[in-house]
């Protein structure tokens, strides 16, 4: 059986990564090795590489870790996407062999099981992420942006050119003391900043994630951005954890784009986005 040598910044996640293209595998290499707390691995030890089949993880025929849906009026008959649906209500230069896997794979899970809950979906994640361009938050904000957009922790124009044009500290700022996060030194805003089709932002957040899906975004949140499989499922996770389908079965964009932005910020494009998905889906 396949063994390996721990080394300096090896986890259990990045293990995984590496034999078996799958951070879902920590789990079974931690049973086999016997290791109660993954976060503790230690260099030099020698772990065992279990040869066993792939676990279900995100798989449109398999889903992990099934949940309970919100009850619908619809029948759960399911729908997959093409790729040139996608790429028509994209319209965007990214990859979309990649997320069109992905994709399907999200809403056979959250059970985004009908034409018009799969528009509400891709929708909302289109303008989220710019078309599959952007799956993490830009935090490059001059000082008047920073005033605008934080004014409750940039309340004069020392502080706030003090931080301008450095996205590190701005996020360590905005993001401290809330969501799960330590103070500003931690640097927890950094780390636990938005990633994802819809993005996850703050530890408490990456930690629940980590625990329905037993995936370790808490040790490694970098692969939220990373892995379009991941990006998407932390979408998919969202809107089910938000009941969404709900209210994409009442064609209601607005009580979706409240619940998934806070507001109503970017309703005219998450529109455009939505005729365009509906058109692509024949809704």
């Amino acid at each position: 059986m396949k063994q390996h040598v721990v080394q300096s910044g090896d986890t259990l996640n990045t293990i995984a990564k590496q034999y078996y293209v799958d951070v879902r595998r920590a789990k079974d290499i931690a049973r086999a090795n016997g290791i109660k707390n993954p976060n503790q691995i230690k260099v030099g030890w020698r772990l065992v590489l279990p040869n066993v089949s792939p676990p279900q993880t995100i798989s449109a025929t398999s889903p992990a870790k099934p949940k309970p849906q919100p009850a619908s009026k619809h029948k759960t008959e399911g729908i997959r996407i093409t790729e040139s649906q996608l790429a028509e209500i994209m319209k965007t230069t990214a990859e979309m062999t990649q997320y069109c896997e992905a994709v399907n794979t999200c809403l056979q899970h959250y059970n985004i099981n009908t034409p018009l809950r799969a528009a509400h979906f891709l929708a909302q994640i289109a303008h989220e992420s710019g078309g599959f361009r952007y799956l993490e938050e830009n935090l490059n904000y001059s000082a008047n942006a920073l005033k605008s957009m934080f004014g409750k922790y940039f309340k004069d124009d020392r502080l706030a050119s003090d931080y301008a044009r450095q996205p590190h500290k701005i996020a360590n700022r905005v993001y401290a003391n809330r969501m799960g996060n330590g103070n500003e030194r931690s640097g927890d805003g950094w780390r636990y900043r938005g990633r994802g089709l819809i993005q996850l932002t703050g530890k408490t957040y990456y930690s629940q994630y980590a625990d329905d899906r037993q995936v370790d975004v808490v040790q490694t949140p970098n692969l939220v951005a990373s892995d379009p499989m991941l990006a998407t499922d932390v979408a998919g996770w969202y809107w089910d954890s938000r009941a969404l389908n709900q209210y994409a079965d009442n064609d209601d964009m607005r009580a979706i784009t409240k619940r998934i932005n806070g507001g109503h910020h970017g309703l005219k494009d998450r529109q455009f986005y939505l005729n365009r998905a509906k058109n692509a889906l024949g809704v």
